[in-house]
Parts: C-alpha cells; structure tokens; sequence
C-alpha cells in the first residue's frame, strides 16, 4: 500500500541524532590532524570513514525509499495524487529526506563510489519533479486562499500564527489564544508548505524551476486582480480622445482602484513572495518585481497620460485628486517597492506624481495668463457681473477646496516675484507666515482686478464704470466670504480692505452720477429771486429725468449693495430737495402751471428712486400709464 510506511529505514529516521554531514565533518577533522604519523592516521581514519560512507548509504537508501514511492512517474496514483495533500507529516519526512540526499551527495563527490552518486542524482531529480508537482498543486489549489487583498489583511493583523511547520495536525494551528477560521487555517499551511518546498529546492540547486512555477501562477493572479480593478492599457492618443464624461469615469475607478492595488494586492503578493523565498534575499526581490512590474507600472503610468493631455484649466482638480491619492499612498508605495529590484516601479510613480505637480503648476500658469490675455470688449449691460469674473472667482473658489494639496505643490514655487506682486503680498501679510497657496490663489484674484480695471475704461459714462467696478469687486468679496476655505486663506484683513475699495467705487459712483442733479439746487443759505427758483426747478427737472432714464437700466444684482446705494443717495438728495421745494412753492403758489414746472414732489423722489438699479430701462416707456400718479406721467413726458 502506498499510505504504509516504507520499511527501509524509516523508523530510525526520526530519532536520529548525527546527521551525515555531521559525520562528514568529523572525518574531515580527523584526517586533518597533524599531530599522529602517517600510518597511525590511516589507522584511524579508516573505521571512521566506513562508518561515514555507511551512514551515506543508508541515508541514500532512506530517501530512495520515499523519493521512489512519490515517483509522479512510477504509478498512475502518484500521478493524481498530491504529498502534501495526502500526509504533512509524510511530506514533511519527503523534504528531511531530500536534505539527507543533498547532504550525501556533498560526500560522494569526490569519492570513490560513483554509482552511488549517480544513483543519489537521479533521486534528487524524481525528488525535484516531485516538488515541482506539490509547488504547482499547492499554489494553484490555493488561489482564493491566497489571493493577495487576503493575505494583506492577515499580514497588517495584529494576530501571529505559530509556526505551522511545528503544528503536528490542523488543531494545533492557532492564534495566540484563540482558534483560527478555516480560510486562515488553510492558507497558513499553504503558505508554510510553499516555504519548506522553496526552501529545498533553492537549496538543492532547482530555484530557477521553482521561482518559474511561482511568477506564472501568482502574475496571473496579480494581473487577473488588477483586469476587475478596472485597470488596463491605455496610449496617449486614446486619452485625448476621449470626451469629458469618458474621462472622469476612467479616472474615478482609477483612483478607487490604485488605492485597492497598493493596499492590498501588492502589499499581500510581497508579503507572500517575501514569506515563500526568506531563503533568498535575492529571488525573493526580483520574484516580486518580476511579477508586478506589468501592472504596476501600467497603474502609476497612468497620470503621466492624463498629464500629457490637454491642460484645459477643469481638468486641474482630477489631477489635484490623484496627486492627493498618490501622495497618501507614498509611504506604502515605498515600503512595498523598498528594493533595488524594484526601483524602476517606484521611479514610475515618483515619475507620475512629479509630472503631475509640474501640469498643476502649468495650468494655474496658463490659467493667470488667459486672464490677463483676455480681450473681449464685451460691455456688460448696466454694469453688472462681466462673465470673466464670474468664472474666475468660480475657479478659484474650487482651488481653495484643495488647499492642502496646492500647499504641497506650490511651496517651493512661489508666483513672479515683480513689485506689484510684493506689494499686494504686503497687504496680504506682513510677516512671510502666509502659506503660499494663500499668495496664489489672492494673486489670481489681484489679476482678475487689473483686468476689470481695464474692462470699466469701456464705458463712456464715468460714474457706469464706477458702478461696474463696485459690482464686480462686491461679488468677489462676498465670494469668498461664502467659501470658508477661501475666507480663511484670504484672510479677514483681505476682506476687509476689499470692503473699503467697493465703498469708495460706490462713493465715486454717487459723486460722478448725481452731481449734477444736486449742483442744480441752490444752495441752503442762497437768497434767490423767484425767476431764479423758476430756473433750478428746470435745471433739476431736466438733470434728474437724464440721472433716471440712465440709471434705472443700470445692475446692482447684489439685494444689500442696491439698498445700501439707493439709502445713500436718498439721504443726499431728498432732504435736500425737501427744503428747496418746501420754500419756493410757496413763493411761486400764484404761478400758473406749477405742476409743470414742480414735475417731482418730495414724496415721488423716493418712489423714483426705488426704480433705480433693476435694469428695466424697457419697462421705463411702459409705465407711463394711467396706473401711474398724475406727477409721475407729467415728469415721464
């Protein structure tokens, strides 16, 4: 029966104290020794070296057994059937005997009995066919139980398996304290057996069929993980063309799927790979890296694609979140690929993430200039929001969501170092604390002011140019009000100095748009005749339906920044017109025609003003009906 035990020897294999090389050893010591003659040394090695060949024989004659049993060639059982699988504790004294083997065969060279080596050789090779066989069985029975994110997990536990070459039956395997689930009980044998066969065949000389077994079958897996990750091949051109939409979806899974990669599937294969072949420094490292380097390097290779594709200013936040997801993967990525053999995989990623700093960089540079290159003469109807500014403070506001990560890019690249950039910097802050992404960010903003400065040169009306400023710079301001991470970048300094410069766009609007309307009044302590009374009613007339046919086309979009205009200008013109029209009514009551020349009472003036600002210069027409008081159809003729 193939399950008995043989009976060359096997019995007194266990017990064994001295092992052949042991005797070998001795041997050799004693023929070394100097200090008897010739003959009296021949004398007395020549027992000692008997006894050492007959410990070889019988060594021989053990391993013959066992090796010829599990022949895969000699029946068709040991064909299908697996040693591990049938006995660890049989195959346990399969390896001990091929140690043996190895171990006699290191005497037998150079001796005189070469039909024993030969004999001795041709076990070792039915020995190395056979665990070749149990290799392959092993890893291939064990796929699930090995799949990389498993192993990963058990290898970040905090539990630790006992050796499972020193548990003489399943039962015995445990965590400290406590059982184990069969999944981790099977792949804790799995991987201790794969040991033990690396361990013999590197050291009987077979490590190259061994290391050939394992790239083919854990690739395969490694690649088959990465294939339902999501990850595949893609050229340069095939990116470009791809729309939007395509294009965020590629990159979403690729970001759930390299973090995926590195935690689990890479982290477990060379934890794996490192357990298997701890006899070799060497194999072990250029195993993993054989095995890894296809789809590792086709995963860190794929920012570089992204990066080469068109710098359109939206694309900067996906390569923002894949520069932040490579970032945190860092340290696992270099620990993982802490060799020199896999040196070329973490240069690929180091590759990917500097390339990826670099576009960040170029966009926001492209992004400054398309501002100041901006042309368009496009003149926004009533000095509201031009478009650009909309735009740029859109952008921005998204950029300050990821200022950690700006932070990391942009620290050692601060903006050009020109005057108007330092003094603006001094607004800013005036000690060199202020993070640089805050210098940036508020530097693109002091652009985008430059440009609307220019813009406001396109209207002809002075005191319209005024109000577009205000409006623009309004919205800027209550835009990053509004975005918690831009406040707190900018800064409440920034803010409030931006504050005081809309009060004073919204001052200059008022003085060049009403002046004319309140120089048309006469002084308050001015002693006029009532012609002269007769006259400024005219003047005012005339200065206040121009200062209303203009301005109630006009924009504030901005519900407190209109009210807070249309107050100011009340409180300017009301009272004033209050006391004019209160003193030379009643001077002129006897004139004919007064509701001519009085077209505006004080009452009316607030009605009017509260049209201001909605720019419904169109409706102006409209309400000349008979919906509207009498003074206010006179004062619309």
């Amino acid at each position: 029966m193939l399950s008995e035990t043989p009976k060359s020897g096997a019995a007194t294999l266990a017990p064994r104290k001295v092992t052949p090389s042991r005797f070998f050893f001795q041997s050799t010591k004693t023929n070394s020794s100097s200090s008897h003659s010739l003959s009296s040394s021949c004398t007395a090695s020549t027992p000692s070296r008997s006894f050492s060949l007959l410990m070889m024989e019988e060594n021989i004659a053990i391993a013959e057994s066992i090796i010829t049993k599990w022949d895969p060639n000699s029946s068709s059982y040991t064909k299908i059937t697996f040693l591990f699988q049938h006995s660890r504790k049989e195959a346990k004294e399969f390896l001990k005997s091929v140690n043996y083997l190895r171990s006699a065969m290191h005497v037998l060279v150079g001796g005189s009995s070469a039909s024993k080596l030969v004999l001795a050789q041709n076990l070792m090779q039915t020995a190395m066919k056979r665990l070749e066989k149990e290799f392959y069985q092993i890893l291939s029975a064990n796929r699930d139980h090995l799949d990389p994110e498993s192993v990963s997990s058990r290898s970040s536990g905090s539990a630790k398996f006992y050796n499972a070459d020193e548990a003489g039956s399943e039962d015995e395997l445990e965590i400290v304290g406590e059982s184990i689930t069969e999944v981790e009980r099977a792949s804790a044998f799995a991987m201790s057996d794969l040991k033990s066969i690396a361990d013999c065949m590197i050291s009987s000389g077979y490590g190259i069929e061994c290391v050939k077994i394992y790239k083919i079958i854990r690739k395969s897996i490694v690649d088959g993980g990465l294939f339902r990750l999501g990850i595949q091949q893609f050229k340069s051109p095939q990116v470009h063309k791809m729309d939007l939409e395509g294009l965020e979806s590629i990159l979403r899974n690729w970001m759930d799927a390299v973090k995926i990669a590195v935690k689990a599937l890479f982290r477990g294969e060379k934890y794996l790979c490192d357990h298997v072949f701890s006899a070799s420094e060497n194999i072990k490292e250029s195993c993993f890296y054989e095995i890894t380097k296809e789809g590792a390097t086709t995963l860190f290779r794929f920012p570089e694609l992204i990066v080469k594709n068109k710098k359109a200013p939206e694309r900067i936040f996906w390569q923002l979140e894949i520069y932040e997801a490579v970032s945190d993967l860092w340290p696992e990525i270099e620990s993982i690929f802490d060799s020199e053999s896999t040196q070329a995989i973490k240069l690929q990623a180091l590759s990917s993430w500097l390339k990826l700093s670099d576009s960040v960089r170029t966009i926001l540079s492209d992004f400054e200039s398309t501002i100041q290159k901006d042309s368009s003469k496009i003149l926004v109807f009533g000095g509201g929001i031009h478009p650009l500014t909309q735009s740029v403070m859109n952008y921005v506001s998204s950029l300050a969501d990821y200022y950690g990560v700006l932070s990391d890019i942009l620290a050692d690249h601060p903006p050009p170092g020109n005057s108007s950039f330092q003094e603006f910097k001094s607004v800013v802050s005036d000690d060199c604390s202020t993070p640089e992404v805050s210098v940036h960010l508020a530097w693109l903003i002091l652009v985008l002011l430059c440009k609307l400065d220019i813009k406001a040169e396109i209207y002809k009306d002075v005191s319209l140019s005024y109000l577009f400023l205000a409006n623009n710079l309004h919205f800027i301001v209550e835009k990053v009000n509004n975005t918690p991470n831009l406040k707190l970048l900018l800064g409440k300094d920034w803010v409030s100095e931006h504050m005081k410069k809309v009060k004073l766009y919204a001052s200059n609007y008022e003085t060049t748009a009403w002046t004319k309307v309140l120089s048309s009044l006469p002084e308050r302590s001015a002693d006029i005749s009532p012609e002269m009374a007769k006259e400024c009613f005219r003047k005012f007339n005339t200065a206040f339906e121009e200062a209303y046919r203009k301005q109630t086309s006009w924009i504030v979009e901005d519900g407190k920044l209109r009210n807070d205009l249309k107050v100011s200008i009340s409180q300017k013109l009301v009272p004033t017109y209050q006391e004019f029209y209160d003193t030379y009514m009643v001077m002129l009551s006897g004139e004919k025609n007064m509701e001519l020349l009085a077209r505006v009472s004080p009452n009316d003036l607030g009605n009017y003003l509260s049209d201001l600002f909605h720019g419904t210069s169109a409706s102006v027409s409209s309400t000349t009906s008979s919906s509207l008081v009498p003074s206010q159809r006179c004062f619309l003729i």
